[in-house]
């Protein structure tokens, strides 16, 4: 089974506090992430491997965004986004 099967989707914005490696300008961005929650139940299709990965999965957020362009008008240059946590477990 996939991991779709295990989880319902849903993509929501967090705004976060990031400045600009380039003209050093600090401005709060819009960063989207997915939602991932497990389901109530699993499917009724599902192997003996498949429920013991069920019952030790857990809710996550995948971040989508990788690059923030800078609000700076006369900057506008993309960059990564500083921290290197793209995983994070609810």
């Amino acid at each position: 089974m996939n991991e779709r099967d295990f989880f319902n989707e849903q993509q929501e914005t967090k705004r976060a506090l990031y400045s600009c490696p380039h003209c050093r300008e600090r401005a709060e961005y819009d960063v989207r992430w997915l939602r991932r929650t497990k389901k109530k139940q699993l499917p009724s299709n599902a192997s003996e491997q498949d429920r013991a990965r069920f019952n030790t999965s857990r809710d996550y957020m995948v971040r989508i965004d990788d690059l923030l362009m800078c609000r700076n008008a006369r900057c506008r240059k993309r960059f990564d986004i500083p921290n290197s946590q793209s995983v994070v477990f609810i």
